[in-house]
């Protein structure tokens, strides 16, 4: 602020006598004059810009008329008034430019005006020089003062939100009801995509992988039940159909594990799926449960299957070693290949008849067995 302003009671009176009038005016010309705020005088909008340009006005007419010796007056219900300005007009998504620009053209008339008043009432030169000066930095510290506003209102809300999108996504994970997840999307501002695709990766590769996905995907906070630490959790936002393809290219070289596509609501079971593929993930590319699931069916109860595996084979249990490995594999090729001895041969690489004498040694250790549907569904799946 400048040191000294000396107005003489004339001037200060008229000036007063003006304040209403000037408020007026500079209100019509940032209507006018920044399309941000066009229409937004019909408004409660329009109170607040009011409230605050009357606000201002009389902090600086206080300032003008009261200087204290160090050269300034306390300024705190304008500078307050300033920084809420600058709050509220984040929350109605108008942007600190704007904001900025309003200030200035708001100034220009305000300092027009009562600089015009202010010569018509007596004041010299000198004063109107230090007027000047005046207005500007005062200007400049309610800009100031607003864009502090503006910050830290876009600032907070922007963790607020991310907090609820992650309490969103940690309620989609614990599997809540439809209703409950529907009010938690409300309250974060989510339009819920039609479905979610669970993908886990490193964590280093999450930000580059949201790069190429929808907005509305979302990424749970550390500490997801289930998730390993060095892996991190992108529930992806409409990416079923044909648009997996694309996904799965995006992750092709990032040691993903892909889930399957499911409604937004139930992306708890893409999740537990990925989860279940983990052991699946055996090198840098991703691994699609979706062309992976013979695999997790036969993982899905490891002790069942061990049991089922054990009391399939059975019949193979008195063999020696070397020649159960045998006709393991003979006897897991006969059943892929439904019998085809040609094709089992060329899969083993042997002859045909050694196809044929390895199968009469099945028969004879299996025997009906090998004709019993059950029992046949069996061995595929003690074999698979």
């Amino acid at each position: 602020m400048v040191d000294q302003l000396t107005l003489t009671p004339p001037v200060l009176d008229a000036l007063r006598e003006r304040l209403p009038e000037v408020a007026t005016h500079t209100i019509d010309a940032v209507q006018t004059g920044i399309p941000a705020y066009a229409r937004g005088f019909g408004e409660p909008m329009g109170a607040t810009i009011e409230n605050a340009v009357q606000l201002a006005l009389a902090g600086f007419f206080r300032l003008a008329s009261t200087p204290s010796p160090d050269g300034g007056t306390p300024l705190t219900p304008a500078i307050e008034g300033a920084y809420a300005l600058g709050r509220g007009e984040a929350r109605s998504g108008r942007s600190a430019d704007a904001l900025l620009a309003a200030y200035r053209v708001g100034a220009r008339v305000a300092w027009r005006e009562m600089a015009a008043t202010a010569v018509s009432a007596g004041a010299d030169g000198e004063s109107i020089a230090s007027f000047a000066e005046l207005v500007f930095a005062y200007i400049d510290e309610l800009s100031a003062a607003s864009v502090a506003g503006h910050t830290d209102e876009v600032e907070s809300t922007g963790r607020v939100r991310q907090r609820r999108l992650d309490l969103l996504a940690q309620a989609i994970l614990r599997g809540e009801p439809e209703e409950s997840l529907a009010a938690a999307a409300e309250r974060a501002g989510w339009r819920p995509p039609r479905s979610l695709t669970a993908v886990l990766l490193p964590r280093a590769q999450i930000r580059p992988v949201l790069a190429g996905v929808s907005e509305s995907s979302l990424v749970p906070s550390e500490g997801t039940p289930g998730l390993p630490e060095e892996r991190g959790l992108v529930l992806v936002a409409d990416m079923a159909g044909r648009s997996r393809v694309r996904l799965l290219r995006l992750l092709a070289d990032r040691s993903a594990i892909v889930g399957p596509a499911r409604p937004w609501s139930r992306a708890r079971a893409s999740y537990q799926r990925a989860l279940r593929a983990l052991p699946l993930a055996d090198g840098p590319g991703a691994v699609d449960t979706e062309q992976r699931l013979p695999e997790l069916v036969l993982a899905a109860d490891e002790e069942a299957y061990a049991d089922l595996r054990e009391r399939a084979l059975a019949p193979l249990d008195d063999l020696t070693p070397a020649a159960r490995e045998r006709l393991t594999a003979t006897l897991r090729s006969w059943l892929l290949h439904q019998g085809r001895r040609e094709a089992v041969a060329a899969d083993l690489f042997v002859h045909p008849q050694t196809v044929r004498y390895r199968m009469g040694q099945l028969r004879e250790i299996f025997g009906e067995t090998l004709d019993d549907p059950t029992k046949v569904r069996d061995l595929i799946l003690a074999l698979g």
